[in-house]
């Protein structure tokens, strides 16, 4: 008990922010996932549905770079208020048009564009006030409970979010979101103080000058480098799954809404249970070798068990055993970064980070999206209702979905193995 108060006095501000923003992350999630069912119940498209996502990342990829320079030079504080506000002002824009009837999926590109640019500044924001705000003996600690929370959110977003929008429809899950907006808002301006970042150089330096000492930063330092490259091949198999997911399961036989919000709930389950497990477990020998394990351990499994399952329970067991490690390997991963970039290098460094390592995800959804509507529906469409693809596959829509999944999980595979091979990133545990 007495660890527990040592922990929690000297978490104390952390614990709140990061509550709060939990809540918040609860809200806009809701809403990106009922916006995901108002748009696919009115294309009935994978690839417009992927389209959201890739107007999210596009901007939020090309504007990374230098927006992760003004992020070290600008109060960190100011910086989440203002972009949470933005957010929010978007949110109100959408519901404007919802209520008066003009809402169109148009719109919502552009929201999410602009959405998508402001998060460029946000997130290296928020990663550097983590640094600030937590000691770093609790890294791995701090860690496993922002996973736990991402954990939470997905169990209770697809289950909470089909409820108010069969009830209410999309309306009334923006409002929930911006309820808890203003909820995170008032926290962190009123009871969250960050410390000031140590000047250095970067703050004198011009935008572009700051931007390049990002990248120089990775050029210098192969390891962490090559792991953020193996990241971005990771997230382009993953934001191809992503596009797919959907499509397979509103559409293929035995889905629906329902089996969505089931996958959705055990793969939120896995993850809690990977939080926990990563807050709890001590320092592992090898941070490198848990990485690398955990990730070839979910692309060896959940893909191949939802290409090749036909029902609700064996898709759920396919996503608890493809996401329970993913929160054991961020907790290893987010302590490799913060104890190899210096803090007051952070922001740049991040987001060097975020256009390198998920410049991937827009061509992933967008991939995704193109290959099953255009090439492997199509061409399971072609079959033969009794040939040898269909009897693993299934026939009907959704089928050529499940055939891609197969595909991109060899794919996974690959990938996980080619990059064990680099010296660079094993060079990590040596340093």
């Amino acid at each position: 008990m007495n660890n527990l108060k040592i922990i929690g006095k000297e978490l104390h501000s952390f614990l709140i922010l990061w509550s709060t923003q939990s809540l918040s992350l609860l809200g806009s999630s809701m809403t990106s996932f009922a916006l995901i069912l108002w748009t696919y119940q009115a294309r009935g498209s994978a690839l417009t549905t992927a389209l959201l996502a890739v107007c999210s990342y596009a901007p939020y990829v090309a504007m990374s770079i230098f927006a992760g320079a003004l992020s070290d030079k600008w109060n960190k504080k100011l910086t989440l208020l203002a972009s949470d506000s933005f957010a929010a002002v978007c949110t109100v824009f959408a519901l404007v048009l919802l209520k008066t009837e003009q809402l169109e999926i148009w719109h919502l590109y552009l929201l999410n564009a602009l959405n998508g640019l402001m998060g460029t500044v946000q997130q290296p924001a928020m990663d550097v006030t983590v640094s600030l705000l937590v000691p770093k003996a609790h890294y791995q600690r701090v860690s496993g409970l922002r996973s736990l929370s991402t954990s939470v959110v997905n169990i209770l977003t697809p289950a909470a979010a089909t409820a108010v929008y069969a009830v209410f429809g999309l309306s009334g899950v923006i409002y929930f979101d911006l309820a808890t907006f203003v909820c995170a808002f008032m926290a962190l301006s009123l009871w969250i103080k960050i410390p000031a970042v140590r000047a250095d150089d970067g703050e004198k330096e011009p935008l572009r000058e700051a931007a390049k000492a990002g990248l120089s930063y990775l050029v210098k330092h192969r390891g962490i480098l090559d792991l953020m490259l193996f990241l971005a091949t990771i997230n382009l198999t993953a934001s191809m799954y992503n596009a797919a997911f959907p499509a397979m399961l509103l559409s293929r036989a035995g889905g629906g809404e329902g089996a969505l919000a089931a996958v959705n709930t055990a793969t939120g389950l896995a993850m809690i249970a990977g939080s926990i497990a990563a807050s709890l477990m001590p320092a592992p020998k090898s941070r490198v070798r848990v990485i690398l394990n955990t990730l070839l351990l979910s692309m060896s499994t959940e893909n191949f068990i939802l290409a090749f399952g036909s029902c609700v329970p064996v898709w759920c067991v396919g996503g608890v055993l493809g996401w329970i490690w993913i929160p054991i390997m961020n907790a290893n991963m987010d302590v490799v970064m913060r104890s190899h970039i210096p803090v007051e290098m952070q922001g740049r460094v991040y987001s060097a980070r975020n256009t390198l390592q998920f410049f991937t995800i827009p061509v992933g959804y967008l991939l995704g999206g193109v290959f099953v509507d255009r090439v492997f529906e199509p061409f399971m469409a072609a079959q033969n209702g009794t040939g040898f693809l269909c009897s693993l596959f299934g026939s009907g829509k959704g089928s050529g979905a499940a055939l891609f999944f197969c595909v991109i999980g060899v794919l996974g595979v690959v990938t996980c193995l080619a990059f064990r091979k680099d010296r660079h990133i094993w060079k990590l545990e040596e340093e």
